[in-house]
């Protein structure tokens, strides 16, 4: 007990319980201001998102309008983008077919620069003649480079896919038209004919029948 009674009527207080009681007390006051301070400094909860009001039918044909000219200047911006990109593209289409050959004339020009140096040398014919081979070695070795190769004519079965026949004989040696000069080279360029072959053709002859009493023709 906090106060006893004492003979003589005196009250005796004892100050080491009212000590505990008034720490306690304080104890309880500074909890609840931390959490009253915790509370304030504490984010308020997230608050529940309001239903949203519905739309009149003006307000959704307004809604649809605005949505349906959005669309449309998507569409107009993407046509004139794909525009512009189909005329950039046709004009370097135009400059790749007009400059193809580029590269090879300028090998050209190399060998004509050879050919004219081999007309003003003085010299003999002979000197002029290897001149002239060289050059054409030159041309060939540019032709090769450009991937162009020779037609295949000479002995070959006649086929008029990549000969062009410019003569024609009879032989008794040949069962099937067959090549047996060829007057101008042809070549192609990687898997497309250049130019045709132009040929001499041998086609079979007709034979002889055996005279009487001789065996037959071989």
């Amino acid at each position: 007990m906090a106060d006893e009674m004492r003979d003589g009527g005196e009250v005796e207080v004892d100050l080491d319980a009212q000590g505990e009681d008034l720490e306690a007390a304080m104890r309880e006051a500074v909890a609840a201001v931390e959490e009253v301070e915790a509370g304030a400094t504490a984010p308020p909860p997230a608050a529940a998102p309001a239903p949203a009001a519905p739309q009149t039918p003006d307000e959704e044909i307004a809604a649809l309008r605005k949505e349906l000219a959005d669309v449309r200047d998507r569409s107009v911006r993407t046509l004139a983008d794909f525009d512009n990109f189909r005329k950039r593209s046709e004009r370097e289409r135009q400059e790749s077919r007009r400059y193809a050959v580029l590269e090879p004339l300028r090998e050209v020009v190399g060998v004509m620069d050879n050919l004219e140096r081999a007309l003003q040398a003085g010299g003999s014919a002979e000197d002029l003649k290897r001149g002239v081979e060289m050059i054409l070695r030159q041309m060939q070795e540019l032709l090769r480079r450009q991937n162009v190769r020779e037609v295949t004519a000479v002995g070959q079965p006649f086929d008029p896919a990549i000969h062009e026949a410019v003569s024609r004989e009879e032989s008794p040696d040949v069962e099937a038209p067959t090549v047996t000069e060829a007057l101008m080279r042809g070549y192609f360029l990687h898997d497309r004919l250049l130019r045709p072959a132009m040929v001499k053709v041998a086609v079979p002859g007709e034979r002889k029948p055996a005279a009487e009493g001789e065996g037959p023709a071989e």
